[in-house]
């Protein structure tokens, strides 16, 4: 079966679609830019705003969206556009209705359809990767996030992030893409003539006091000291910085503290014995934070620290929408659980959300 296409591979090489095509994906900056790429593919400059019809797709109706595919433009190549946007509740309302036109769609315009979500096991799926264009827009993760930022720099800032700048701003920033391209803004704008952005530059100017208070806010959760991570927590929601945003901050660290546990584990297992420091090492710990480190992963413990992916995973999907908890109570269970003694662990750290 055919698979969709990354989102990040359309981009970097738009070409017209054919007469059907989806994008999908959680990242919203990301299928904008896709719909953006496509109407410019499809209709080029002149006639984009004659030939492109947008739905809403709550309210869209299929034979509206049929007639207009129907009409052959005017102007240009001919072709109409037509998009509907939030189209996941049109997609459920006229299913074999759509089925039907991806496998036999007119040839007088392109219909896209905006989603959250696209299961691969449903025949529309299958049709639209087969016959026609998906194109999925969920943001890259760990090295292609990096690997995106780098490529997004050159192409659409004239600029050149270095790869530890580049780590650093999504430390910093967090690893939502629109954010980032926001900041990328900014540092490409204070390059100076080598537009070459560096660490040096991203600590100047990426929210140097929030990356701060963040930091200080795990440090306080990680030496148990609840009520000052919660007040650095305070400091940063009050002054406007997203949910999303402290976790990215607090995570990158916590995944560090997770492989360095696993590793000792993994270590002790094989019959030997790996010594704190080492296993830090392994896990990405900068030599210069090591002294720093260590304490707070022995702190922590190994039930916790073997319990840290699961506790981010399940803070990253309940912010994300998977839980009906206020984001900020999302937070400040996650910061509970870091700040506990360990031999409290057992016991509910917060009541669990009832709405």
């Amino acid at each position: 079966m055919a698979k969709a296409m990354p989102a990040t591979e359309f981009l970097a090489k738009p070409s017209p679609s054919p007469p059907v095509c989806v994008v999908y994906g959680g990242d919203d900056f990301l299928r904008r830019q896709v719909l953006l790429a496509l109407r410019g593919a499809v209709l080029g400059e002149e006639d984009a705003e004659i030939s492109l019809t947008r739905f809403e797709g709550p309210e869209a109706e299929l034979p509206n969206v049929l007639g207009e595919l129907e009409t052959v433009a005017m102007f240009g190549s001919g072709r109409r556009l037509v998009v509907v946007e939030r189209a996941d509740d049109f997609v459920t309302n006229y299913r074999p209705e759509l089925e039907a036109y991806a496998a036999n769609p007119l040839p007088t315009g392109v219909l896209v359809l905006e989603l959250k979500s696209f299961a691969a096991n449903t025949r529309l799926y299958k049709t639209v990767a087969a016959k026609g264009l998906a194109i999925d827009a969920s943001a890259p993760k760990g090295a292609l996030l990096v690997r995106w930022l780098t490529d997004w720099t050159a192409h659409h800032h004239a600029a050149e992030i270095t790869r530890p700048a580049a780590e650093l701003l999504i430390e910093l920033a967090g690893p939502e893409l629109g954010l980032l391209d926001q900041e990328l803004a900014k540092l490409a704008l204070s390059a100076g003539p080598g537009k070459r952005i560096t660490p040096e530059l991203v600590k100047q100017h990426v929210g140097a006091w929030r990356a701060k208070t963040a930091w200080e806010l795990l440090d306080a959760a990680l030496d148990g000291k609840l009520t000052e991570a919660m007040r650095q927590l305070d400091l940063l929601l009050g002054a406007g910085e997203q949910p999303i945003g402290v976790l990215g901050q607090i995570s990158y660290t916590l995944r560090q503290l997770a492989a360095a546990t696993r590793l000792i584990v993994q270590s002790e297992a094989s019959g030997r014995r790996m010594p704190v420091s080492e296993a830090l090492k392994r896990a990405g710990v900068p030599s210069f934070v090591l002294r720093k480190t260590e304490p707070r992963l022995r702190q922590l413990g190994r039930r916790r620290g073997r319990l840290l992916y699961r506790w981010l995973l399940q803070a990253d999907l309940d912010l994300k929408g998977a839980s009906a908890a206020p984001p900020r109570l999302v937070l400040e269970r996650l910061i509970v659980r870091l700040a506990a003694d360990p031999n409290d662990l057992d016991r509910p750290a917060i009541p669990a959300y009832s709405g």
